[in-house]
């Protein structure tokens, strides 16, 4: 793929107030030099009942100037108590594995953590559990850079499903499966209590050290960030996986009996992939998976900070449209045999948290920003560094939507608008801000943002004081504006052209059908998708209409090819519209007899199918339609597609109607089914005959992998 320059505009205006920054980086170096809580953990798997039995030491240190007279800890495995509590993300998929599964019950996809006692130095403390957080009465009150050790027994029941703590089929996904420290807010003087939310995400948590050991059957392999040990237990066929992680925002495992890692380790740091192994030529594909992770990480670790851990670990699970950061590791769906690494944004946004969530932590309840766009801006700078321009900075700069959101918007506030303004609108944010100060002062600025916040909790308050020190005084109220205003655009001046956005936009579908359409091995030549694709690919096209026709037949013939020549004008693609038969007659054996067509109307009155019938006809019998008895059908409508009559390297697309026109039940059916039938993401078809209804009544079509994960959007 050719790399397009985006050209960088730099004003030195910008920097011209910027502090020193050297002392502010030493004072939090000296303070991430002390982890102010240690979590030792033992716990044993029951996997026929899936629950957890455990217990937990928990060493927390008081870094607060306020004196504190509880511990508060988040439950959230408890938002799995009801179907009302739990996350609406994976409603859908919950609702299909249900349907799927009829031996399991409502119940089954619940589940939950129960207490049994929390103690220190072996006496007993009051503790209440409420709303996913424990709340515990500590006998003395702690003072300020004071710790406290106290002992936590669990038992937790691992719900079925595919929620981020669940079990189905053959994988255990494990995150929120033991009561973790709250964050105390020195200046609210109070605890983080909030529920996980149901909309989106409440990953807030404060970096610690952890050691862990989980006792599980033989059979099972444990995925968990650290350093990973293995050691028979005295009960036979179970083992102990051990693990220490230093340093580690957040802790979650995954375990299965089938998984197959693929490790590869480079320059100190190791990459391990946990896959199934359960169709040919996937280690191939996982193998380019490992590749491309440690060109991200090598990436981010130049442009931001270097990725301080020894092992990051990618976990293939059964998740459907959606991908899962965790500290030090990621879950990610199943690999497709057509999966293409180097394409994946997905993988790489996931990557990308590990320097925005893992390492830098923010509240995502309150300020997802700091982490989703940041991420989702580091994919599209990888991706730009690397060559893709379909996945690069012109991916931001397409994008002239507004929405009535602040950037700076909670995860309340948000609502379902989550994707639009921390995504899309925060990257591109982000991007203006890289844009007015240039490549090179972004980065350096990325740098110090790194070293002030790693293992820390950064603030939005805290990412625009750290632009005022490095890049002035300017470039923060630039940034405060987009972030606290609805409404943001980026400047036009970094926007792209009509003309950018055209060639943009044609170079992205090209992209989609070519992906889409060799997802499916052996897919006939003959198919309605395939005229698209061939256009995009720069072959000539042409649209023959129907002439000699009734007012109301020319009516819904203008009104298709309105419907037509919008999709093929917003892709870029070039065409010639016959509307007469002179001139069909002129470009017949010339101009048409090379091009692709798109054929419309009654048989009987579309000049270029009468003059071909019979060479149509023979075609049409390849791909299996009876042309002649499906255009005597009263009443019927449809489409099929066919080798061109003059030229086998060509296609033929005819939609066409029996009557003189449709009748007004059956327009509106037809239209959408013809939109449908040349896109990228429903089935790919040969042949469809309508009812007067408009409803299918025979089709030949090859169903599209796509079309599940667009119907479930």
């Amino acid at each position: 793929m050719i790399l397009t320059a985006c050209p960088i505009i730099s004003t030195g205006s910008a920097a011209a107030n910027a502090a020193p920054v050297s002392a502010i980086s030493q004072a939090t170096k000296d303070i991430q030099a002390q982890v102010p809580i240690q979590y030792q953990i033992q716990a044993r798997l029951d996997e026929k009942k899936m629950t957890i039995e455990g217990s937990e030491s928990i060493t927390y240190r008081n870094t607060s100037k306020d004196t504190l007279k509880q511990l508060v800890f988040h439950t959230y495995a408890d938002a799995n108590l009801s179907e009302s509590t739990q996350t609406t993300m994976f409603k859908h998929s919950n609702e299909e594995i249900s349907k799927n599964n009829l031996d399991k019950k409502p119940e089954d996809f619940l589940g939950g953590i129960d207490i049994e006692k929390v103690t220190t130095g072996g006496k007993t403390l009051d503790f209440g559990n409420k709303d996913q957080a424990m709340s515990v009465k500590l006998e003395q009150a702690l003072q300020p850079g004071e710790s406290v050790s106290v002992q936590v027994h669990f038992n937790l029941k691992i719900p079925y499903g595919s929620q981020r703590l669940s079990y189905y089929k053959d994988i255990i996904n494990g995150a929120h499966w033991f009561p973790v420290m709250s964050v105390y807010d020195e200046a609210k003087h109070e605890w983080d209590s909030k529920p996980y939310s149901k909309t989106f995400e409440t990953d807030y948590y404060t970096s610690a050290d952890y050691e862990v050991q989980f006792n599980v059957p033989d059979q099972y392999q444990v995925v968990m960030p650290g350093t990973i040990t293995t050691r028979d237990d005295a009960e036979t066929g179970r083992k102990v996986v051990s693990t220490v992680a230093e340093n580690t925002r957040e802790f979650a495992f995954f375990a299965s009996p089938n998984f197959k890692v693929d490790s590869v380790t480079r320059n100190g740091l190791t990459v391990e992939y946990y896959y199934f192994d359960n169709q040919p030529g996937k280690k191939k594909i996982v193998d380019g998976y490992v590749d491309q992770a440690f060109k991200a990480i090598d990436f981010f670790s130049d442009k931001y900070g270097k990725y301080p851990y020894p092992e990051f670990r990618i976990v293939e699970s059964y998740v459907e449209g959606v991908a899962i950061e965790y500290s030090r590791l990621i879950q990610m769906g199943q690999i497709g045999i057509n999966s293409a690494p180097e394409q994946d944004t997905v993988f790489v946004h996931e990557i990308a948290h590990q320097w925005f969530h893992a390492l830098i932590g923010n509240n995502s309840e309150t300020e997802s920003f700091l982490d989703e766009g940041f991420a989702d801006f580091s994919k599209v700078y990888f991706s730009e560094k690397q060559g893709d321009t379909m996945n690069g900075f012109k991916s931001i700069q397409f994008d002239d939507s507004t929405v009535d959101k602040a950037i700076a918007s909670t995860n309340d506030e948000v609502g379902d608008w989550a994707s639009p303004v921390y995504y899309d609108k925060g990257r591109q944010a982000i991007y203006q801000l890289y844009r007015s100060v240039g490549e090179e002062k972004f980065d350096a600025f990325m740098k110090e943002y790194f070293k002030r916040y790693v293992y820390q909790n950064a603030t939005i308050d805290g990412l625009l004081q750290t632009i005022e020190d490095v890049l002035g005084k300017e470039a923060r109220d630039d940034m405060k504006t987009a972030l606290y205003e609805p409404n943001f655009m980026l400047k036009p001046e970094y926007q792209l052209s009509n003309e950018e956005k055209t060639a943009y936009l044609h170079d992205q579908f090209q992209s989609l059908y070519e992906t889409a359409l060799t997802q499916v091995p052996n897919l006939p030549f003959e198919t309605m998708s395939r005229v698209m694709d061939k256009a995009l690919q720069g072959e000539p096209l042409a649209i023959v209409l129907s002439d000699q026709v009734s007012k109301a037949a020319n009516k819904q013939q203008e009104a298709m090819v309105n419907q037509l020549t919008t999709l093929l004008d917003l892709s870029g693609v070039k065409y010639d519209l016959i509307r007469d038969r002179q001139e069909l007659k002129q470009k017949m054996k010339k101009e048409l007899a090379t091009s692709n067509l798109i054929v419309l109307g009654n048989a009987k009155s579309n000049g270029f199918v009468q003059a071909l019938k019979s060479s149509i006809i023979d075609r049409a019998t390849h791909i299996g339609f009876k042309w002649k008895t499906t255009m005597n059908q009263p009443s019927a409508a449809g489409a099929y597609v066919i080798k061109h009559p003059y030229n086998q390297n060509r296609l033929m697309l005819h939609y066409f109607w029996n009557e003189d026109h449709l009748s007004s039940g059956s327009l509106e059916p037809f239209m959408m089914k013809m939109q449908q039938s040349i896109g990228f993401s429903s089935a790919y078809y040969q042949y469809y005959i309508l009812d007067k209804t408009g409803k299918v009544t025979l089709d030949k079509k090859v169903e599209n992998p796509l079309s599940k994960l667009f119907a479930e959007e």
